[in-house]
């Protein structure tokens, strides 16, 4: 389920509350602050920061060498300008092009020996890969690395949330918020033009092919998207990532059926137009089932607004074409 992975991968550390204590105190981050607040506060070191799982590091300056554990968060460190200070990414990897010249650290069941090497002042893990990788995450930590585990993100708030957080720990909170402000703005227009869209397209989301096919139900980013693109999701009375029988697609009977793992699986979408037992879908009628990019459409950091505009166009290519 490589692809399952990939759209857990998400990350999002809820932001942070600056508490200033005086000079001789280290600045203490808690991940329930929102975004704004950050940006309200200059980015002080030392400064300690409380992860997802209340573990908390101190960093005593801004990190020069920081190891990235899951795609979404190299995606962010790249764009907020630390391309130099990246050491380290999974093997997952693979945006924007430079991070393949990056030392590899495995995927899942990470490299301990290979991210203590790097010898980085931050490593920047993430809650979809607890439980496989406590074990190692504990040998990190007791090796005196600073591990900092991201919160899973199911909402674009979440992902503004996650940048700022990573602003903060990094000395680069003007960039994150430019970062912010330039997805909410163009989330702002795609949204916009897709609520003149007067009927509201029923659409099933594909994230992994027969025979188990998995979809993406209430509180996932999939889910917001098409919501925000003004149409239905038929999984959406169900929770997070759920495996559905094909009898049941056919039964809810989408208009527009949405395939993400076409980089790794040939001809998704004539896969599911040739299904047996879909040529009464609507969508199979129509030949409305569109293979979408994957990465940008799952990862959460700045690219997920192409991500919701391909989305847009698929779904509604009258009115997104042009």
């Amino acid at each position: 389920m490589k692809k399952i992975w990939q759209l857990w991968l998400a990350t999002a550390l809820a932001a942070i509350l600056l508490t200033a204590c005086g000079q001789e105190k280290a600045e203490t981050v808690d991940s329930k602050t929102t975004e704004t607040e950050v940006g309200q506060e200059a980015s002080q070191f030392p400064l300690t920061i409380k992860d997802v799982t209340d573990n908390e590091i101190t960093l005593e300056e801004a990190p020069k060498a920081i190891v990235s554990m899951i795609p979404s968060n190299t995606e962010i460190l790249y764009a907020l300008g630390l391309e130099e200070e990246v050491v380290g990414v999974s093997d997952y990897d693979n945006f924007p092009e430079e991070v393949a010249s990056k030392e590899k650290i495995g995927g899942q069941e990470f490299n301990v020996e290979k991210i203590i090497s790097l010898n980085p002042d931050l490593v920047l893990a993430h809650e979809s890969g607890l439980g496989v990788g406590d074990a190692g995450i504990k040998q990190l930590r007791d090796a005196g690395l600073n591990v900092y585990v991201v919160k899973s993100a199911v909402s674009f708030d979440e992902v503004y949330d996650t940048m700022a957080t990573i602003g903060q720990a990094t000395g680069k909170i003007k960039e994150a918020e430019e970062m912010v402000q330039t997805m909410k703005d163009e989330v702002a227009t795609i949204q916009e033009k897709a609520s003149t869209i007067e009927t509201k397209k029923k659409v099933f989301a594909e994230i992994s092919p027969a025979p188990e096919i998995y979809t993406a139900g209430n509180n996932t980013f999939m889910n917001e998207m098409i919501e925000i693109l003004n149409a239905e999701n038929i999984a959406s009375d169900l929770e997070g990532w759920i495996m559905m029988d094909p009898e049941e697609i056919v039964k809810r009977n989408p208009d527009v059926i949405l395939t993400t793992y076409g980089n790794y699986v040939p001809d998704a979408a004539e896969q599911v137009l040739t299904r047996e037992g879909f040529g009464t879908v609507t969508a199979v009628k129509n030949k409305a089932v569109i293979d979408v990019d994957g990465d940008t459409t799952s990862r959460q950091g700045p690219r997920l607004t192409e991500g919701l505009l391909e989305l847009a166009k698929a779904i509604h290519p009258e009115v997104f074409s042009e």
